[in-house]
């Protein structure tokens, strides 16, 4: 709902866009009278929303970066991205200065407005309950990404001035109980959906899964099978998973059949119809600085884009066939034809060699000197292939389709500027949730099963097979989470979380630059994880090589932006750095 927070954030720009309304003008709120009406708590309110969508990199939404720094996606190469896999990165790096500075700025603007609430004139339980609850629900989201990206920080539960601003860190299972006990409490006071606000705005549903995925980070396994279930049931006849559109028949077959296109999940139309949205980051072509250009940057070079992000091939050996098994046990896998048979999402989620994208023949192999451009009317023309040619084509070999919506290139270009929402929880992502939680806890009904095979047979793959083990179904919901979920910024939490980085993030990514043909003789085998096991020598004779470096007990957070140590000398700075 594009139109929703429009009026509200043109006024919050321009009134009280930070927290220096130190003069005292004629009209519109000021920093001493702010907020003085339930209008002025609602511009406070969405101000803290709009905050949360401007922390970016390569003018990508964070959402949609932060998969590209783990095993399963890469970053063009260069200090900022490198160094996160390299074990290299700085106080000053400006991915680690961002989501500190633009967390406590959302929580600065959360207590703008709560510490008044009790003093707005006129203002209704109701409006009460739906301002504090939202900005309370807010705040708790800010802190539940500062502690798993930093580790103890400072809790700050009110606004702080010059005199009180020094602040020690807080230990991580303080501020996690005070993130459960906040949601805990203000869930009941949200409505069940805000689905008629596109799901920009917080409510139970969302208030419960970011309690359950809180719970469920800091190991509290069977709190959170019972939040996530208090939220599955609450969410029933109200959500629901979103059937892919006929486009997932190209998936497997070659770019002459088609583009495979899940833009009714991830596109335009997806945020506005799709049931399976809980919580979405907004974004407004028509408010000023309200854009991003994630398109731009995820695009293939013919589709007028700069190629910045894609997937690993370890991420795509990952992928199963349609029969349920790894490529190393099916007897569906031909190594002539290596993207046949695979799980849909292989074709839905990335673009790969052979594929159309964005309306063009996708081939990063030289060979292919000319490909097909479909965007013609009748049969395809002939268009030199800048994807094979360009100095900066995707370093990876391969990019990300879940991130691009095709209905934005009819012109067969991007302008750079895209107003394309981001999804920040989904209803797949609470019922893996609840799966895990419950594996964890070693309660292996068939609720596990159900909670999963849900989201498998929506991708037309067949049911996990009964009577697993929980080590069994533990690999199964790893996979789960890495297949669906990739993209959707998750996997740099889960392999911390899971003590697999240490694995996964020492020794090297593989990547396929140059669309390079291979055989199943890379690989020897899956980890306990899900993840593939490369023959060195054979994986790096027919791909390029990315060597990463983990450091424990320094690489499970990011450290302390060394602008902040100078100005808060409380701060101690996290091991390592």
């Amino acid at each position: 709902m594009k139109n929703f927070l429009k009026i509200f954030l043109l006024a919050t720009i321009t009134s009280c866009s930070s927290a220096d309304m130190d003069l005292e003008p004629l009209n519109g709120p000021t920093s001493g009278t702010f907020p003085a009406s339930y209008e002025e708590g609602r511009m406070g309110l969405f101000a803290a929303y709009r905050n949360l969508s401007t922390i970016d990199a390569a003018s990508t939404p964070i959402w949609h970066v932060m998969d590209n720094i783990t095993d399963i996606g890469y970053a063009r190469p260069g200090t900022n991205y490198t160094s996160p896999i390299t074990s290299s990165i700085t106080t000053t790096n400006a991915l680690t200065i961002k989501p500190w500075e633009i967390h406590y700025k959302t929580i600065a603007r959360c207590h703008a407005v709560l510490d008044k609430l009790d003093g707005i004139a006129g203002l209704t339980a109701a409006q009460k309950a739906e301002l504090g609850s939202e900005l309370r629900f807010v705040r708790a989201y800010a802190y539940s990404q500062l502690i798993e990206l930093y580790g103890d920080v400072p809790l700050i539960k009110s606004s702080v001035t010059l005199e009180n601003a020094n602040v020690a860190r807080t230990p991580v299972t303080e501020i996690q109980q005070f993130i459960i006990a906040e949601l805990g409490a203000v869930a009941p006071q949200l409505p069940i959906s805000q689905s008629q606000y596109g799901n920009v705005r917080a409510s139970r549903i969302a208030a419960l899964m970011l309690k359950a995925r809180v719970e469920l980070y800091s190991k509290q396994y069977a709190a959170a099978a019972i939040t996530s279930k208090q939220a599955l049931d609450a969410a029933a006849g109200v959500y629901s998973l979103t059937p892919f559109n006929a486009s997932v028949n190209f998936a497997g077959k070659d770019h002459t059949v088609g583009e495979p296109d899940p833009s009714n999940i991830f596109g335009h139309t997806g945020f506005s119809t799709s049931k399976e949205w809980i919580w979405v980051a907004e974004f407004n072509k028509n408010v000023p600085g309200y854009l991003h250009n994630q398109q731009y940057y995820a695009a293939s070079r013919l589709g007028k884009g700069v190629c910045y992000w894609g997937p690993t091939q370890n991420l795509i050996d990952s992928y199963e066939m349609t029969d349920g098994l790894s490529i190393l046990e099916s007897p569906l896998y031909d190594n002539t034809n290596p993207f046949k048979n695979r799980d849909p999402r292989l074709d839905m989620y990335a673009v790969r060699p052979h594929s159309r994208y964005l309306g063009y023949q996708f081939e990063p192999h030289t060979s292919f000197t000319k490909v097909n451009n479909y965007w013609s009317a009748g049969a395809p023309t002939q268009v030199t292939n800048a994807d094979a040619t360009n100095a900066y084509r995707s370093f990876s070999g391969y990019l990300w389709r879940k991130v691009v919506d095709l209905a934005d290139f009819n012109t067969t270009s991007v302008s750079g500027n895209s107003d394309l929402n981001v999804g920040i929880f989904r209803l797949s992502e609470l019922m893996l949730i609840y799966a895990e939680a419950k594996i964890e806890s070693n309660q292996l009904d068939n609720s596990v099963y159900d909670m999963i095979n849900q989201i498998r047979l929506r991708a037309k793959m067949p049911a996990l097979p009964t009577g697993m083990s929980q080590a069994q179904l533990r690999k199964a919901l790893r996979y789960e989470r890495k297949v669906e979920l990739a993209n959707d910024g998750l996997r740099w939490y889960d392999i911390r979380r899971w003590g697999i980085a240490n694995n996964v993030m020492n020794g090297y990514l593989y990547l396929n630059r140059n669309g390079n043909n291979w055989t199943k003789s890379v690989l020897t085998g899956f980890d306990e994880s899900a993840n593939p096991i490369y023959n060195h020598s054979q994986a790096s004779a027919s791909f390029s090589t990315q060597q990463v470096v983990y450091t424990p007990n320094k690489d499970e957070y990011w450290p302390i932006p060394q602008s902040e140590m100078d100005a808060n000398l409380l701060l101690k700075q996290n091991p390592g750095y």
